[in-house]
């Protein structure tokens, strides 16, 4: 190995910087000459900065002793090494106290990986030596080195788009194009994704909201497939081990390890060409070291009992909020500081737009579990100015119990969970949700609007990457998770689905067709809806995963997009394009305020509606339809924005007359969606759409969208 000279700087006979080095930034920063290395450790005795081979990452070049005389600063071990530059992999090693009453879990013969490493190589990682006591030099993970002022940006501007004109896309980059249907040149990976964008842009979609992409064991063995006997591994990627480093394996292979960094900024970059913004699904919550059994990869090895919460008893167990292993201590000063430089890190040099915090309730708890009515991590976030323009969103539960929709501050978006659920009821036919019903598609004021919040806080979802597809949903009455291997146990019960009939794939013309129905009826729900409508991928296509509700460890064709059209594909496909489209063009469909501001240029009012004008049927434990006339009142002169709109949603299981709002004279409503007509006359353009006055007939389990328009429009 090479000996690296750490001794004292004397500026009167040196030219350089200091090899002491410097606590802060954290990480290892790399310039012209050298790079930077610090990393924090509250109770170490030693600390040992170990270098590989940029050329070969399994081969040690250097074994670099910290002195703490020299080479630290209060609970920060720091060291600057000349001639070392990006694409360098490094790890530690860590002495301290192994004591698990405080929660030590030093352990001298484990190398570490920096919680703050912007790349890792993780060719050789060996999960059961990172597990078991003892050295794991051979199949470590390794840091490495970014030169991150090399990378040309081009001038790329973020979107900025505003919350109320946004449409999410949640994927999953591998999943996304893994395919060989796909037809991409490097599927599974950032290069694949940024491929489809033409795609992206032709749905309409305006943000892509990416599961997971920070560096995760993808081949952590979990069980085998029941039947098959191939590998299930953690496919979702909600087991991080490195909050700052792209996914390796997302990357184009045969690439130098810091490689992914700048493919994943190429992705960036192209899809901000095209107007679409990305959102990362980030998982502060807990880490993939789980528990004590778990491997450690990282923050166990550099201050356990600061990064995790626990103690309790002798052996310091681990309380898991997540339902993963572990709970990150979120609100420790630390901790905080680390999600925060984490996301500033994100944003600034990655370009990225905002993000998606997964059971962010957790961010919310403190030392001892309990809820804190001002968490320090949350606010921190709420006031960086680091993060002033990003778009922030709270899946606001945890797996502890914690339900926090509607109590994240100001700035947060939070998925809607009631909206999926109330919307779910309502379609497969439960009576008496009419009133629920119109909470969510007014922008769920009863749960935002007592906060002070918008109707842009709420992000409105049917299907999520948990749950049944879109296509499940309207097929299967019950989950079949056997493939999991957990025996079903594992996954959602209550799914609020119908499945048209029978259960799984038919071929009988009517199952099919009202099945086709009940998928445009949950795309028009979504997309007619006050708040910020989210689709997953795949939906639009009618994508399926054989009823399986939790797919989490599926990386196999069950869970990857099929790229093949078939005649049900396009149509589904067809119909989501022009709603979104419809959305777009309608201002009234994505209002800002639940109560236009007096003297506002615009305001948006609603009337509801049963089969009789006025009669909504607020109490009727057996109403199953719904309608509403949304007016957009505008004072600007020359105003060319669309007509009124008259919405009417029909859960019943027959056809049902209802009564249409007097037209102007010269007007008319025009009829521009059918849920219950074939395509192409499902969505029409108004000049083509038949006209009603007076009422309008609804075919049973059918949304109808209704434009007024008259003579002097033209149509």
């Amino acid at each position: 190995m090479t000996a690296v000279d750490l001794r004292p700087y004397r500026p009167e006979t040196a030219g350089g910087p200091s090899p002491a080095g410097v606590p802060h930034p954290l990480g290892a920063i790399a310039d012209a000459t050298g790079t930077n290395f610090s990393v924090f450790s509250q109770d170490a005795e030693a600390v040992e900065l170990l270098l590989f081979d940029p050329e070969r990452p399994d081969r040690l070049t250097a074994s670099v002793p910290l002195d703490p005389r020299l080479n630290k600063s209060f609970h920060f071990w720091h060291a600057r090494v000349e001639g070392v530059g990006a694409g360098t992999p490094y790890g530690y090693r860590v002495t301290g106290p192994r004591s698990p009453r405080p929660g030590h879990r030093f352990d001298p013969g484990k190398v570490l990986l920096d919680p703050y490493a912007r790349a890792v190589w993780s060719d050789a990682f060996d999960r059961v030596a990172a597990c078991r006591p003892g050295d794991n030099l051979d199949g470590s993970l390794r840091g490495v080195v970014v030169d991150l002022d090399a990378y040309d940006w081009a001038g790329d501007t973020p979107p900025r788009r505003p919350m109320n004109e946004t449409v999410v896309y949640e994927l999953h980059v591998g999943g996304f194009t893994r395919s060989a249907s796909s037809g991409v040149t490097h599927p599974g990976t950032f290069a694949g994704l940024t491929e489809k964008i033409p795609y992206l842009v032709d749905l309409g979609v305006t943000a892509v909201e990416l599961m997971p992409v920070a560096a995760f064991d993808h081949r952590e063995p979990l069980r085998r497939h029941p039947v098959t006997g191939a590998a299930l591994t953690n496919y979702w990627g909600y087991d991080p081990y490195a909050l700052f480093a792209p996914h390796p394996a997302y990357a184009v292979p045969g690439q130098r390890p810091d490689a992914v960094v700048d493919e994943f900024r190429d992705m960036v970059k192209a899809l901000h060409r095209a107007g679409i913004e990305v959102i990362l699904d980030v998982v502060f919550n807990h880490t993939g070291e789980g528990n004590h059994l778990g491997p450690a990869l990282s923050l166990k090895g550099f201050a356990n009992d600061v990064y995790y919460l626990g103690g309790g008893d002798p052996e310091w167990s681990y309380i898991d909020y997540s339902g993963c292993g572990n709970t990150l201590n979120v609100n420790h000063p630390i901790t905080t500081q680390l999600v925060v430089d984490c996301l500033t890190y994100w944003a600034r040099e990655m370009h990225v737009d905002g993000f998606r915090f997964d059971e962010a309730s957790i961010l919310t708890r403190g030392q001892d579990g309990s809820p804190l009515p001002y968490p320090p991590a949350v606010w921190r976030i709420e006031m960086s100015e680091s993060l002033a323009g990003v778009k922030l969103i709270a899946e606001a539960w945890d797996a502890g119990g914690l339900y926090d929709v509607g109590r994240f501050p100001d700035r947060w978006a939070q998925w809607n969970g009631p909206f999926r659920d109330d919307v779910r009821r309502f379609l497969r036919g439960d009576g008496g949700m009419v009133g629920a019903l119109a909470c969510r598609l007014s922008g769920s004021a009863d749960i935002f609007e007592p906060v002070a919040e918008q109707p842009t806080n709420a992000v409105n979802f049917i299907t999520a990457h948990d749950g049944f597809t879109l296509r499940d949903l309207v097929s299967y009455d019950y989950k079949h998770n056997e493939a999991n291997g957990e025996d079903n146990r594992d996954g959602l019960d209550e799914n609020y689905s119908w499945n048209c009939g029978t259960e799984g794939p038919s071929e009988d013309p009517g199952i099919r067709r009202t099945r086709m129905r009940q998928m445009k009826n949950a795309m028009a729900v979504l997309l007619l809806s006050q708040g910020v409508p989210m689709l997953v991928a795949g939906d639009e296509r009618g994508r399926t995963q054989s009823g399986n509700n939790n797919a989490y460890c599926q990386d196999n064709e069950l869970s990857w997009i099929d790229w093949a059209d078939d005649a049900e594909s396009t149509e589904l496909r067809r119909f989501v394009r022009e709603m979104i489209r419809m959305r777009r063009e309608n201002p009234a469909l994505h209002r800002r305020h639940y109560v236009d501001p007096d003297g506002a240029a615009t305001r948006t009012t609603f009337s509801w509606h049963g089969c009789e004008l006025g009669r909504p049927g607020w109490a009727d434990p057996q109403a199953r339809s719904l309608a509403v006339t949304l007016r957009h009142h505008t004072e600007s002169a020359g105003d060319q924005s669309p007509a009124d709109l008259h919405l009417i949603f029909n859960a019943y299981w027959e056809e049902l007359s209802f009564d249409l709002p007097e037209a102007p004279s010269g007007s008319a409503w025009l009829r521009v969606v059918d849920t219950g007509r074939p395509a192409p006359y499902d969505v029409v353009p108004a000049g083509r759409a038949p006209g009603h006055t007076g009422s309008v007939r609804v075919g049973p389990r059918s949304t109808v969208v209704l434009r007024l328009a008259g003579k002097e429009a033209g149509q």
